[in-house]
């Protein structure tokens, strides 16, 4: 029988008055004593419930842990219950620990409480990540995952960002390595706002780097030898680092031989020994040598070699001016394009050799203290200026090649190093040449003659037109002065005409003045006249002529005609006649005519 019916029975055998029953006992099944035990009970829970509020992080001991949640004592009504995906970055968890927990819900549908250890680790970790930003100090993250430009760092239940930058002082690229490790951090950039927090592994090497650097820097000497890796390679140098510090060798303190790239001597990671060469005040540039722990290659040259001796090389640099040529490891001279061949017209030394070629070339010059040496090449073959007078003397007959024009006159190469000079009023005895380029082309073949011979200025003077007759001597006598000519009219401007008479060659000149026509017209294009030869200069080709003299002689022999008739009739005849006013204008008139022939 429950306690419920038994305190029942007890009231209603007592015979108690309706006024004096107790209901409360009735319906609760409690008597006074128990009633107050349960509201004092009541009290106590709700008021511990009450105290707890969704923002205090409280302590809580680990009681049990499953295979998915971990159960925590608050010392409260019930257990809490926190998942264990929110203890990844503490793999140790065990039954015992204490651990930080928020109040995530009073009660579930099953009447559990739901705690969080996340959230109260958020809310510890915000004034721990501050103070560890304001401090400097270095805290330990857990990397969760990658992420676009970067990682997800756990530190202190605070999803941080790690950018790829910040990983180490190398570039990355494989980012998956580090999923899952726990790295030491320094804490470099918050913001508040956005709840964002920014950490960096790199700013630790950094720093460690920092300090060897400043230890190495107060060691540096010029001439001091050291060891380091090849950290970067480029086209101009290597960077070495030397512990911390880096340093440049340029290219050309890799070796004493010429190199193209840093690559065809060394490759990253290499560790070699260098020469500190010189650094700057605060020694943050280094300038480092390899070559020069090496004995310069000058001072291992034959001392026997001198000029005139042959040697042998490879061409190691082409430029238009001539070619580098490596006589001995380190060692090169240059082989101008003028010592290439006995050719006196400009040439590229390419037209000779390449690189790689192997060269034998004769020292013609040679300076141990300014390690410099030049070569030539033409000078193993025999000089063609040698009995020149023999192979080419003044008015022999010979064949060459056009090789360049220039505004005087053309070169022509009779053979290999031998060429001469056909000044342009040497090309032809009767076409107006204004450049050379209007009577021939580069590489024809022309017949020439040698006009001059100066063996020590080695210069050929030649001639083309002079392999034919100067068809002016015979124009001197046929184109004389008062000599008349038909002739065709073929150009006409404001100064004159030109008058092309029979010889092609003849092209005449006449004024415009005296292109007048006995009826006052001028004569036009493509007309043909007869002309009167006025002057005539052989040395300059010069023909100038006249039509309008042609009628004015005549009007001149028909005047004097008339005067001399004039005079004989005065002398005969006793009945003298005077002239008429017209006679005298006639004559006037006639005068002014003759007077601009003139």
């Amino acid at each position: 029988m429950s306690k419920e019916t038994n305190s029942a029975e007890v009231l209603l055998n007592q015979n108690v008055a309706p006024e004096q029953f107790d209901w409360e006992s009735f319906e609760s099944g409690l008597n006074a004593e128990d009633r107050s035990e349960k509201k004092e009970l009541e009290e106590i829970y709700n008021g511990s419930l009450n105290d707890l509020t969704d923002n205090d992080v409280i302590t809580g001991k680990v009681v049990r842990l499953t295979d998915k949640e971990a159960i925590v004592d608050i010392n409260f009504k019930s257990e809490g219950v926190i998942s264990l995906n929110e203890f990844r970055y503490n793999q140790g968890l065990k039954v015992g620990d204490v651990v930080e927990v928020m109040v995530d819900k009073r009660e579930d549908k099953s009447g559990q409480l739901q705690l969080s250890h996340k959230k109260a680790r958020t809310l510890k970790a915000w004034d721990k990540v501050n103070e560890l930003h304001e401090t400097g100090e270095i805290v330990n993250g857990f990397v969760k995952s990658r992420t676009k430009g970067g990682m997800i760092v756990d530190v202190y239940g605070i999803e941080a960002f790690l950018p790829g930058s910040q990983i180490d002082v190398k570039p990355i690229k494989d980012y998956d390595q580090f999923v899952g490790k726990t790295m030491e951090f320094k804490v470099v950039k918050i913001n508040p706002e956005f709840k964002n927090v920014v950490v960096s592994h790199k700013a630790l090497i950094e720093a460690d780097i920092e300090g060897q650097k400043k230890e190495i820097i107060a060691q540096l000497e010029k001439g001091q030898v050291l060891e380091g890796t090849v950290k970067n390679i480029t086209s101009y140098g290597v960077f070495v680092d030397l512990g911390g510090v880096d340093g440049l060798i340029h290219i050309t303190d890799l070796s004493w031989s010429r190199v193209n790239h840093p690559s065809e001597i060394l490759e990253d990671g290499q560790t070699v020994k260098v020469v500190i060469l010189d650094f700057d005040d605060e020694k943050t540039r280094i300038q480092l040598g390899m070559k020069q722990l090496e004995a310069h290659p000058w001072d291992a040259l034959s001392a026997d070699l001198k000029v005139g001796d042959k040697v042998k090389g490879k061409v190691v640099v082409l430029a238009d001016y001539g070619a580098f040529v490596e006589i001995a490891p380190g060692v090169e001279g240059l082989i101008h394009v003028s010592e290439m061949s006995w050719s006196t017209h400009l040439r590229s030394a390419g037209d000779f050799v390449k690189v790689g070629d192997e060269v034998e070339a004769e020292v013609l010059t040679l300076d141990r203290e300014d390690r410099k040496i030049s070569l030539g090449m033409k000078q193993l073959s025999k000089d063609p200026w040698e009995n020149i007078e023999a192979k080419y003397p003044v008015g022999s007959k010979h064949v060459g090649t056009v090789r360049n024009f220039t505004n005087f006159g053309v070169f022509v190469e009779l053979e290999e190093g031998i060429d001469g000079l056909i000044y342009i009023s040497d090309l032809s005895w009767t076409k107006k040449i204004k450049h050379p380029s209007e009577f021939c082309n580069v590489g024809d073949k022309l017949d020439v003659i040698v006009l001059e011979l100066d063996t020590q200025a080695r210069r050929l003077s030649l001639g083309h037109k002079q392999l034919t007759e100067n068809p002016w001597d015979k124009f001197e006598t046929k184109y004389a002065e008062g000599t008349v000519h038909t002739g065709t009219a073929v150009e006409v401007h404001d100064k004159g005409a030109s008058v092309q008479f029979e010889d092609a060659e003849v092209e005449a000149f006449c004024p415009s003045r005296l292109l007048e026509k006995e009826d006052g017209s001028k004569i036009k294009k493509g007309e043909t006249a007869e002309f009167k030869v006025i002057e005539f200069n052989k040395e300059f080709k010069r023909v100038v002529v006249s039509h309008t003299g042609i009628f004015r002689d005549e009007e001149k022999k028909n005047v004097r005609e008339s005067n001399n008739r004039s005079h004989s009739t005065s002398a005969s005849s006793n009945n003298e006649e005077r002239s008429t006013l017209g006679d005298i204008d006639a004559l006037a008139e006639l005068k002014r005519k003759m007077e601009e022939g003139k």
